[in-house]
Formats: structure tokens, sequence, C-alpha cells
């Protein structure tokens, strides 16, 4: 019997993941998207004909809870959020709205169309910030320093909240930051490989960043929307850190990419006060041993392999555009 899975965030990284995966397992693959008068599907356009997507708002309770009804999906992967750091700070009160409470309407949705529906969240190791010990495990205790990491931490909470008073399938995967060609130009991972494909070409002479000394638990997407899904194969729901276990700076970051092409990054990039944080989260580093002992899940794609994938990536999008 084929299993319907629903997909907020299907046109994002991970969604875009994700939905690969589930097709190949053999799924029914509904992607949630918001109403636009464009047709930003990038990352899904080889999946569009694959997928059936279907309009709705984490913002509009009815819209939500219409889309479970109609789909009677067998599992819910909530990644849906206003997810970047930065944006939270000049939006706090939007990203309140979509990346706290649209968890709250999403269960909703599920306690009320459908119940028996097997429901992830993506939470975050934004939730940890200003860490109160290393490496972070399940039971670290939060301490978040942006909008976006005290938004998280809501929607992880609601999430253990639905799940011990109503009784539901629910689960958090705290995942530790992922990187692909697909990640969005914002980010600071992305950010650099397109620079380092820009200034390679000639496009561009200088990249400026703010902390270089900020260190993070850095995995590739493809591998961690797997965990997701083995989540939601256990038998009794329950919450996971997933992460590499090993920490890079932002520096080593940037050696490695413009090493990927002849080049020395001290040439080129320029430390700006203005991309710093009001308040800054200095080191992430996780502890994934429930993950590798419990869902048997281990990452494939080290750091080298990850930004020299992410570099080769670019530099390939910008030679077929010439």
């Amino acid at each position: 019997m084929t299993k319907t899975a629903l997909v907020t965030g299907i046109t994002g990284q991970d969604g875009s993941y994700l939905a690969e995966l589930l097709l190949t397992k053999g799924y029914r693959v509904v992607g949630v998207v918001r109403r636009s008068s464009t047709t930003p599907y990038e990352r899904i356009a080889h999946l569009v004909d694959r997928v059936e997507l279907v309009s709705a708002d984490l913002l509009d309770q009815t819209s939500l809870t219409d889309v479970v009804q109609a789909a009677a999906p067998d599992e819910i992967y909530n990644l849906a959020a206003q997810s970047f750091v930065q944006t939270s700070w000049n939006q706090p009160v939007l990203t309140g709205e979509f990346t706290a409470l649209g968890v709250t309407r999403m269960l909703e949705a599920l306690r009320k169309a459908a119940p028996k529906a097997r429901f992830y969240q993506a939470s975050s190791s934004e939730q940890f910030g200003k860490v109160v010990e290393t490496p972070q495990r399940e039971s670290t205790p939060f301490y978040p320093r942006s909008p976006y990491g005290v938004a998280k931490v809501y929607g992880h909470w609601i999430t253990v909240n639905y799940r011990e008073s109503f009784g539901l399938y629910a689960a958090s995967g705290i995942l530790f930051n992922h990187e692909s060609p697909r990640r969005g130009l914002e980010f600071v991972t992305r950010k650099i490989s397109d620079a380092v494909a820009r200034i390679k070409l000639g496009l561009q002479h200088e990249l400026r960043l703010g902390n270089l000394d900020a260190r993070r638990d850095w995995g590739f997407a493809g591998d961690y929307v797997d965990a997701m899904w083995r989540m939601l194969q256990q038998d009794e729901p329950d919450d996971y850190v997933i992460g590499t276990g090993e920490t890079y700076s932002v520096r080593e970051f940037c050696e490695l990419a413009f090493g990927a092409v002849g080049l020395d990054y001290r040439n080129h990039v320029v430390q700006d006060e203005k991309f710093f944080r009001p308040a800054e989260v200095d080191l992430l580093v996780a502890d994934p041993s429930k993950a590798r002992e419990q869902l048997g899940w281990t990452p494939t794609v080290n750091f080298r392999q990850l930004v020299e994938m992410m570099v080769e990536a670019d530099l390939a999008r910008y030679r077929t555009a010439r």
C-alpha cells in the first residue's frame, strides 16, 4: 500500500531533498506551497511532475486543516519556517508567527484532521545558542540567542506538549547546520561558495563576511533528510540531535572553498562588522550518538566533500549561464 507524505517547505533545500528521498521509497508526495503570482520552484523543478502541490499557509489555520484532511497523509514533515537567523532580527514578529505559531497550527491540523498520522518537526541547533555544555545532546538545556532560535524552541516544546497531551506521534529532529548546492544564497556557506565561483571567473573581487571564528557542525542536507525519515519509522516518537560531531570555523570553510579553485582566501575575504550578529553564537557541535544507536543513522558526506561539492556546483552554474 502506497504511503502518503505531506511536506511543508517542499520548495526549500530540505524539502527538495526529502521529496527526492520519499519518491525513491515509493511514497505519494504532497507538497504545501504558499500561493504566489510567481512559481519559485527552482529546487524542485525536476520533481514537479512527480509530486502534488497544494496551496496553504502557515499563517492560516483553515487552509492547513483543509490540506491535511484532503491529503489524508500517513506522515507529515513540517519543514516550512522563516529560517534565516539574520532576518529574524529584522522581522522578529513574523518569524514568531511562521516558525513558532506555525507549528501549533500544523499540530492542530494534525490533531483535528489526521490524528493517526506521524508528524516530524524541524527543530534547530540554534535552540542551544549560548551553549551550557559541549557537545550538545538531546538533554542539553536550550539557551537561544536570536528571535529565530527562540521561535524554534517554542516549536520544539509545543510538539512535545501535543505528543504528551494528545498521544500524537510527533517527533523532532534537532538538526545542526546542513548545507548543499541548494542552500539559499543568504546563508554563509552558500554565500562563500557562490563568491568563490564568481571570484574565480572574474565576476567579483572580494567577499565580505562577519565572524570568521564562529564554529559550526556542518553536514550535507541530503544525509539529514534521511534522518528525518528514519525518525518516523520508529515504534515510538522521540527527539533526536542530528549532526556530524565535528566542528569547523567559517575561516576553515573559506580556506577549503577558495583552495578548491587554487585561491588563497586571505587575498579576497574582508571581515565586516555589519555582518556580526547582535548576540553571537560561537560554537555549536552535536553529539549524534542517540541517532546513530537508535536510528542507525550516520552521515555519508564529510566536511571537505561538502565544501567542494558546493563550490563545484556554483562554478558549473555560472559557466552554464555564460
